[in-house]
């Protein structure tokens, strides 16, 4: 009997290479077209990897993810799939292997990472080794989040709170690690801050009474009272979400900040007494009236009373019926009170030459009459 070559010794072993469905094969790609890979596997048959076993993504172009020569493992799925080839799937094993670590991601709470495939009316779907996982829409952020598109294609970190493979149910939870990365920068601001110290903040909501700004770790107020030295009507007129804007910290309460943007070198009092004595003829606008008097802005937080009774030499019923509001008029300060913060004006004083006494008028007239003496017998 003569004796075989090499040659003829690795067909014949070749020749009893046995493979079986659910296997696990190794072979180096030899060919790749757009809808499916060709494998040499070291068998009989050469092995075949189909666009929708390779994975769930639709319309891969698989010559743009796999190139001739690369070695990749596969799962056998059918030995003879009718044309003498083997049927493999990449994408079969690749979810068996991702279930299993992201089985020990769950058990590790590990922080993952992948990015967001599809968007669906109540949540999120990122992939992971060929295996989906869903985030609800109630934990993707920890705060109210009306258009979740804006995720599409981004990578998000998340745990994995429950892992049941069985029914098909992977959860994820970014909202948590939103949470504790927010309580860490809360702790960290707070450890740092002081009453009066200034800060640049993002506008966070505007509301009537007030805008709330993020401090980056926490949000503080900033009332309506507290905006400007002058009057702010509206809010949502001055503010928009998304302004920075420099503030300083006013109280700190536990946890709430209160905020204020009125600095004190910008108070419209500094040296008022100087620029408001009595005598002086000032310009400003009438504000708002009232049935005894007008009130003039001189300056953004600086109002004067034009009493009723100072408005002309001709008797006046009511302000209104010669004034308007946003009337510029030029007016003689009559009276100056600093600790009040009350200044007297008066048009009448502009026509007559004549000088009358100073009058500090109340913003509400007196209503009460004098009682009546009795006579003595």
């Amino acid at each position: 009997m003569s004796e075989m070559s090499f040659e003829q010794m690795l067909e014949l072993e070749d020749s009893c290479k046995t493979i079986r469905n659910g296997e696990v094969v190794e072979g180096t790609v030899i060919d790749v077209k757009p809808d499916e890979i060709i494998l040499n596997i070291g068998y009989k048959s050469d092995g075949i990897i189909t666009r929708n076993e390779y994975t769930n993504e639709p319309n891969v172009d698989l010559t743009t993810v796999i190139s001739m020569g690369d070695t990749m493992e596969a799962k056998v799925l059918k030995v003879n799939d009718g044309e003498g080839q083997v049927l493999l799937t990449y994408k079969r094993l690749a979810a068996e292997r991702g279930s299993k670590k992201l089985e020990e991601a769950f058990n590790a709470q590990e922080v993952l990472k992948a990015k967001v495939v599809q968007v669906l009316e109540g949540g999120l779907s990122v992939v992971i080794d060929e295996t989906r996982i869903f985030i609800p829409a109630s934990l993707v952020s920890d705060t109210y989040e009306k258009d979740l598109g804006k995720y599409k294609d981004q990578e998000i970190e998340f745990v994995i709170t429950e892992f049941n493979p069985r029914r098909r149910r992977i959860i994820g939870d970014r909202k948590q690690l939103l949470m504790a990365a927010k309580e860490e920068l809360q702790k960290e601001l707070f450890e740092k801050i002081n009453v009066g110290d200034v800060l640049e903040g993002t506008i966070k909501n505007v509301t009537d009474f007030g805008a709330f700004i993020d401090l980056g770790g926490a949000d503080g107020l900033l009332h309506i009272s507290e905006m400007s030295w002058g009057r702010v009507e509206n809010p949502k007129k001055v503010f928009k979400i998304g302004d920075v804007v420099k503030v300083f910290i006013k109280d700190i309460n536990d946890r709430k900040i209160a905020l204020s943007m009125k600095f004190e070198d910008e108070n419209p009092w500094k040296d008022a007494a100087q620029k408001y004595a009595v005598g002086t003829i000032i310009k400003g606008v009438i504000a708002r009236m009232t049935d005894f008097g007008a009130f003039v802005e001189l300056a953004p937080g600086v109002d004067a009373l034009l009493h009723v009774s100072q408005i002309s030499k001709e008797h006046v019923d009511k302000p209104a019926d010669v004034l308007k509001i946003g009337q510029e008029i030029e007016a003689k300060i009559v009276d100056f009170n600093e600790e009040e913060k009350k200044i007297s004006l008066s048009l009448k004083a502009m026509l007559v030459p004549a000088e009358e006494p100073a009058q500090e008028y109340d913003e509400e007239p007196a209503t009460d009459a004098e009682e009546p003496v009795e006579a003595e017998e």
